[in-house]
């Protein structure tokens, strides 16, 4: 029996005109975002559809912008169903609504909320973060605490087999990206990034976010959401809610979510939402999953 899942992107899939089409096209596309906008008391289509792109890659307006972007989409898809979903970083809210366990206009007002603190928190404890390609997760992570020695760093993101992402102080990132390079990473490369997210550096926002999570109100999910923290299964509301808080300062275990779905069945990935990010990544980790993506209007119409 094929299992289908939906994946959510996270922050770094924005482009200037993303929505666009979708606000042209479809009377209750128009409707969410108009509803967001009046929400969130910020012209947040506007920045989406036509930017400047300095303003849409603020950690305030990016996060909201991804969110309503892949959230507009999953409720257009009337004909395609999923038994599961998944969502990087920022995209397990999308996934969440997707499931029914928060409500579309209180999760617009959370991950602005959690926009706001990532960003507030980068200002406030700068940090940075780093792509390593080549190295495994154990000895990356072997890297990571002899660095430490400089400065706060941790592995944030277990992307894809070699692929993983580091965060934490500059110089203790930059100590690492020297010592990967050492123990013969392929590439390592600094992110322009306005934080060091997924690190103890978040540790502010993470408390500001326990305040808008206590205020919100959760459902137990539908179907499945496979958490970035625990790479496991959620559909209890209160668990779901611990998860979002942990998640903050804790790695994305990709990797391990896709083999995990994998192993439970899933052979079928669809992206909703910007870019292609996690389409690429899902092809890494399970070359035989039938993985495609939906970002625009005319890739969505069929399902209507």
């Amino acid at each position: 029996m094929s299992k289908r899942a939906f994946l959510f992107p996270g922050q770094g899939a924005q482009y200037v005109g993303m929505a666009k089409d979708l606000f042209e096209n479809s009377v209750e596309a128009k409707e969410m975002i108009r509803m967001a906008d009046g929400v969130l008391g910020v012209n947040l289509s506007q920045i989406m559809f036509e930017g400047p792109e300095d303003e849409l890659k603020q950690t305030e307006y990016t996060q909201p912008a991804i969110f309503l972007h892949s959230v507009v989409l999953s409720s257009l898809l009337r004909t395609l169903d999923c038994q599961g979903a998944a969502g990087h970083s920022l995209g397990e809210y999308s996934a969440l609504v997707s499931a029914g366990a928060i409500q579309f206009l209180d999760a617009v007002q959370l991950v602005r909320a959690r926009g706001l603190a990532m960003q507030k928190s980068g200002i406030d404890n700068p940090g940075t973060m780093a792509a390593v390609v080549g190295l495994d997760a154990v000895k990356l992570e072997a890297v990571c605490a002899e660095a430490s020695a400089d400065g706060i760093v941790q592995c944030a993101n277990f992307n894809s087999p070699g692929q993983i992402v580091i965060s934490g102080s500059v110089e203790g990132v930059k100590k690492a990206m020297q010592l990967a390079k050492a123990n013969g990473a392929k590439l390592v490369k600094e992110l322009v990034v306005s934080g060091a997210f997924h690190s103890p550096l978040m540790q502010s926002a993470k408390d500001s976010l326990y305040l808008e999570l206590e205020k919100s109100n959760f459902f137990d999910a539908k179907f499945p959401v496979y958490a970035n923290v625990s790479a496991l299964p959620v559909q209890k509301k209160d668990e779901i809610k611990k998860l979002l808080f942990e998640q903050v300062t804790s790695p994305v275990r990709w990797e391990e979510t896709i083999r995990n779905m994998t192993n439970d069945g899933f052979d079928e990935f669809v992206e909703i939402g910007p870019g292609k990010v996690l389409q690429g990544l899902v092809k890494r980790i399970n070359p035989n999953a039938v993985c495609f993506g939906i970002d625009k209007f005319s890739e969505v119409e069929k399902y209507l």
